[in-house]
């Protein structure tokens, strides 16, 4: 019965916000279902809110610009890994960030994208800085 209900919760989480386009990107052999901000509203809006995030489940952040990119954690209830991307989709690096921290986590240098995954998914898999993600050529760019 708690299973049933934490996975009516997550389905319902997802749903609230089943608006943002999705896309199914790949770091290897990992597959990342990935909602898509990619307007300054779905950008600000972010993960903010939700309680939890399914295990391959993410969001990915698109700029309109490459640039130094930084996120924070305001009004987000789970900790969060964020990967900076550059314009080719390779790892600037990745930060851990504490929820509900409005401490500023940057990009190590111009970013086109970042993704945000639960905490240590990243690191669980092994995905580095460096690492290139595959499925971003999906995407329409600005």
């Amino acid at each position: 019965m708690k299973r049933f209900i934490a996975l009516a919760a997550a389905a319902f989480a997802f749903a609230a916000h089943a608006g943002l386009p999705t896309v199914e990107l790949n770091a290897g052999m990992h597959v990342v279902h990935a909602e898509v901000a990619s307007d300054f509203s779905s950008r600000m809006e972010g993960l903010m809110h939700r309680k939890s995030l399914a295990t391959n489940a993410g969001m990915l952040f698109i700029f309109d610009e490459a640039s130094t990119q930084c996120m924070w954690m305001k009004n987000t209830f789970v900790p969060l890994s964020v990967a900076f991307l550059d314009d080719a989709g390779s790892i600037l690096n990745i930060a851990d960030m504490q929820p509900k921290s409005e401490q500023s986590h940057c990009s190590a240098g111009p970013a086109r994208f970042a993704l945000e995954m639960n905490q240590g998914w990243f690191a669980q898999r092994g995905i580095k800085p460096g690492t290139k993600l595959g499925g971003l050529e999906r995407l329409r760019r600005k």
